[in-house]
């Protein structure tokens, strides 16, 4: 529990001190006119750009070609501040609604499942069917990191913790993809490490950003798991005290 809180702790310190970063950016954008919703249907809009990237990478790309996969990272990360903006134009504009907040997460998860849309289609395209299997398995369990809070809140307990939250997610997705893409200018994408004297491989480029997706589709899995477990316990004390 304690290991819990101290981790919670320095993520909500982490969050605030990108906050203060990016404050000059919001007050500017609040300048434009944006509101909480529009800035995220801008961050649903990338994400859909991030999906058709994917998309054009699996019709029209080979399998060597991993520029398609950095590009992507790149615009998955630029969504993703969008994301933390939408929050800060509504408290710094004092916008804040209860259906925004509504919103904001509805459109959160179309946003997601949208980028993992265009990243299962690259991967069968290009025949990386297990590397496919674990996106899909990671899109499952983002989705369910997500529900389990919402559903626990909606009972009336907080079920914030675990890895594997939707920044973490967006970072971890964002950075293989660009690291992907740029290892792919140095080294080619075809490069692949074999085990001396076998054709069993170990490693190649595109590792770089399946071998994350894998991390993906176990952590955020864990991270449901352990949500819906923290939810069983506070119900329960809950339970407790009403029946005295």
């Amino acid at each position: 529990m304690e290991s819990t809180l101290r981790k919670n702790t320095a993520r909500e310190a982490l969050q605030q001190g990108i906050y203060k970063i990016i404050k000059p950016f919001v007050k500017f954008i609040i300048s434009l006119g944006f509101t909480p919703n529009t800035v995220t249907v801008t961050g649903f809009l990338l994400n859909v750009g991030v999906a058709v990237i994917f998309i054009l990478g699996g019709e029209q790309g080979n399998r060597g070609d991993l520029s398609y996969v950095g590009w992507a990272g790149f615009l998955i990360l630029f969504a993703g501040l969008f994301d933390m903006l939408d929050g800060q134009v509504a408290r710094i504009g004092k916008m804040s609604s209860s259906y925004g907040a509504l919103f904001d997460s509805v459109v959160d998860r179309y946003s997601e499942l949208i980028m993992f849309l265009g990243i299962c289609f690259y991967l069968v395209a290009h025949h990386y069917f297990l590397s496919s299997l674990l996106a899909f398995i990671a899109m499952i369990g983002s989705m369910m990191v997500s529900y389990t809070r919402a559903r626990a809140e909606g009972l009336g307990v907080e079920c914030k913790g675990g890895l594997m939250q939707r920044p973490e997610r967006v970072v971890l997705i964002g950075l293989s993809s660009m690291a992907c893409g740029l290892l792919a200018t140095w080294i080619g994408g075809d490069y692949k490490v074999l085990i001396p004297g076998t054709r069993i491989q170990v490693f190649e480029t595109m590792s770089v950003f399946t071998f994350p997706l894998a991390v993906l589709a176990v952590l955020t899995n864990i991270t449901a798991f352990n949500r819906l477990l923290e939810a069983k316990k506070a119900l329960e004390q809950k339970e407790k005290v009403l029946r005295r």
